[in-house]
């Protein structure tokens, strides 16, 4: 028998103090709980990811003296084994580094395993800085129980599709009792079920139990939600921890079985998770309250346009931050309708969030005036309507240079793919919260809130307004946009395609297939697709967005700027 806890923790990404106090405080939880082993995450020393800082000869230092201090701390645990995360130094031609498992007693190294297999997809780059580690199982005998240990991406190529080599498979041949494996795996919409789906197959083909370690917390575009699992060969996910919360779960082993810490049944883990709008949710008050406090902000600010983007974005940081640490500024020019105006009073007034307005008409006559002096024709069309952009962001930014609030930038992914936003205007800020929320899902998430509240924190009239970014006499976005459930459709085929979900794909596809098969369709597709790849350089300047989808704009998703598309 053998007792042992998952420790999903919050760890910030070079606040080596904290981490090791973080997993301390974890330790001692678990012995006092009577485990004889306490399991935390993929690189749970330096947080994860650190990039380039491994590149950084004054981190690899802080790196070696945290390893020290973690081992004198585990000194506090005399009887317990920390099996935890870190980059460590190897000898020879390759990579410096190795992500590594170090198994930990009383301050000292009994094991070590090297990660195998080393994502370089999407938002991973592992193989920038490490070396992989040997096809080599390794376990550890504790209390009479045979523990295997891998890492993250050493499970999840059981079925042979993405390397030449299964480290499930090699471990398998040792006959471990059960196989404890870290990770830090970031969260998106299906991402909770894949993991469960690949791990239960693994474990069913191999007959041997699982134990699958998450870190929580928001690091800059990533969110990871935690959802540590167990799972067993016949019944598949036997335990869950919270998601989006840290958690020192502790649990027994024995007889090939999984149980709670006292040996009672464990509770029945539903297949479902949350729904598609909670989940979305839930993770943006994560990345939000994470991204603020890790980058020193206790306030922020956003742009209130009366329109349902900015609505959103501020209901969202209420959320996470709390009424008295938003702000909102209206900013109206002389195409701003009243109603819009109003919308952004009554909205304010729901979240219970001041809101101050910095009327914009009088410098933009001044910008025209001196513009038609200057080049002897006066400013027009899009020049124009950009321009109330521009003054809008920078006097926003003032404020949150003025007032050291973190300005919310408010566009969603529907306008960001196609360029329907202003460089320097509204793509302003330090973090946008909805840039992977496609139009149509923003209103279902508005409407999604409305209904937890019971009341209409978001009025229904911001809901019902057609969209308009209000630059120009009765401007909609419908004048140069297809209505948002056609573009939205068109988007999700040409942006994610097989990132998709199963069933998410095979309804996007039969209406991608009906409107290439109306009139214009497929010249409106044509459009779109080159709108894409026209604006790849105002995504490339745009502010960090908060990852919700498999396949998001910036650093999971790499286009170049200069390159012809026919």
């Amino acid at each position: 028998m053998l007792i042992f806890s998952l420790a999903q923790l919050n760890f910030t990404v070079g606040d080596f103090s904290g981490n090791i106090a973080r997993m301390t405080a974890a330790a001692q939880k678990a012995a006092a709980a009577g485990a004889r082993v306490v399991v935390f995450s993929e690189l749970a020393l330096t947080g994860y990811p650190p990039g380039d800082l491994l590149d950084e000869p004054d981190f690899l230092a802080r790196v070696d003296g945290a390893l020290a201090e973690l081992l004198e701390a585990s000194r506090r645990t005399p009887d317990l084994y920390w099996i935890a995360g870190a980059p460590t130094r190897r000898a020879g031609p390759g990579k410096a580094l190795e992500n590594s498992l170090l198994v930990i007693e009383n301050g000292k190294i009994v094991l070590a395993y090297a990660k195998q297999l080393l994502p370089t997809y999407n938002v991973f780059d592992e193989r920038r800085y490490f070396e992989p580690g040997p096809d080599a199982a390794r376990t550890l005998e504790v209390d009479g129980v045979k523990i295997g240990f891998l890492i993250c991406e050493d499970v999840w190529n059981d079925e042979g599709r993405d390397y030449p080599i299964n480290p499930i498979a090699r471990l398998a041949e040792a006959k471990p009792d059960f196989i404890a494996t870290l990770n830090a795996s970031p969260s998106n919409i299906g991402k909770r079920e894949e993991r469960h789906a690949r791990l239960a197959a693994a474990s069913r083909r191999h007959e041997m139990p699982m134990v699958y370690v998450n870190q929580v917390g928001g690091h800059d575009q990533l969110v990871f939600d935690g959802a540590s699992f167990a799972v067993a060969p016949q019944t598949g996910v036997v335990f869950e921890a919270a998601r989006f919360e840290e958690e020192v779960a502790t649990l027994r082993f024995q007889d090939g079985a999984f149980s709670s810490a006292n040996g009672q049944a464990l509770a029945p883990v539903p297949v479902a998770g949350l729904s598609v709008t909670a989940f979305y949710r839930r993770q943006i008050a994560l990345g939000l309250s994470d991204y603020a406090r890790r980058c020193g902000f206790e306030k922020v600010v956003v742009g209130s346009s009366g329109g349902i983007d900015s609505a959103l974005t501020l209901a969202l940081a209420v959320e996470a931050l709390g009424a008295e640490n938003v702000v909102a500024v209206t900013l109206p020019s002389r195409f701003s309708s009243a109603g819009s105006v109003e919308d952004s009073v009554a909205l304010c007034q729901n979240l219970g969030i001041e809101l101050f307005t910095h009327p914009i008409e009088t410098i933009v006559a001044d910008y025209e005036k001196g513009f038609a002096a200057a080049f002897g024709e006066p400013l027009k069309g899009v020049a124009l309507e950009n321009l109330q952009a521009r003054i809008r962001g920078a006097i926003l930014m003032e404020y949150s240079n003025q007032f050291g609030a973190l300005l919310l930038t408010t566009g969603n992914k529907s306008e960001i793919s196609v360029g329907y936003c202003t460089l320097y205007g509204d793509t302003n800020g330090g973090l946008g919260l909805i840039g992977d929320l496609y139009k149509t899902e923003v209103f279902a998430l508005s409407r999604y809130l409305n209904e937890a509240a019971g009341r209409a924190l978001i009025p229904e009239a911001i809901l019902e307004k057609p969209p308009s970014a209000e630059l120009a006499p009765g401007q909609r976005d419908t004048d140069s946009l297809p209505p948002y459930p056609v573009l939205d459709t068109i988007l999700k085929v040409l942006i994610e395609g097989k990132s998709l979900s199963a069933e998410e794909r095979e309804a996007v596809e039969a209406d991608y297939a009906r409107i290439i098969g109306t009139k214009g369709g497929a010249a409106l597709i044509t459009r779109v697709r080159r709108m894409i790849w026209q604006n790849e350089y105002k995504r490339r300047q745009a502010p960090p967005i908060l990852r919700l989808r498999p396949l998001a704009f910036g650093s999971g998703r790499r286009m170049p700027i200069a390159a012809w598309y026919p």
